[in-house]
């Protein structure tokens, strides 16, 4: 599996001293964020999130547009699914074990997102953009 370090940033260069993240993967994103929610309480990651990902994608030759690269909607559902899960575990315990935890729980699956929205909705240039509210089910 091919890994790639940040180029630049403050939240990257950090995220990328502690572990090195597959492009594209939906795991590596869920532990990234497992990090940055449990040891980086300095970032906002309500704020900076969307650039944080926007910019690693450029620094691998990615591209953010209407096809590709960052989607609002499904950084913030994971985001939410992170959080959630958080709020059961015990923030301290080593960040492999809440990971590993994470992945086998409902909010680590990478169709959780598909219980809130149809895929027609979550998948849309509109969804990509910005975030949209679910259509199939309230957030929890």
């Amino acid at each position: 599996m091919a890994t790639t370090p940040a180029s630049s940033g403050s939240a990257k260069a950090s995220l990328h001293a502690h572990c090195r993240v597959p492009t594209g993967r939906t795991e590596a994103h869920l532990a990234a964020t497992t990090y940055l929610l449990t040891r980086r309480p300095d970032i906002d990651l309500d704020v900076q999130l969307p650039a944080i990902i926007r910019g690693y994608n450029e620094s691998v030759g990615g591209v953010n547009d209407d096809k590709q690269g960052y989607h609002d909607t499904i950084t913030r559902m994971f985001l939410h699914g992170v959080r959630l899960f958080l709020t059961e575990a015990d923030p301290d315990d080593p960040l492999h074990e809440l990971v590993n935890e994470l992945l086998l729980s409902p909010m680590g699956r990478r169709d959780w997102p598909l219980r809130f929205y149809s895929a027609e909705r979550l998948f849309s240039v509109k969804a990509r953009r910005g975030f949209v509210p679910p259509d199939l089910a309230a957030l929890p």
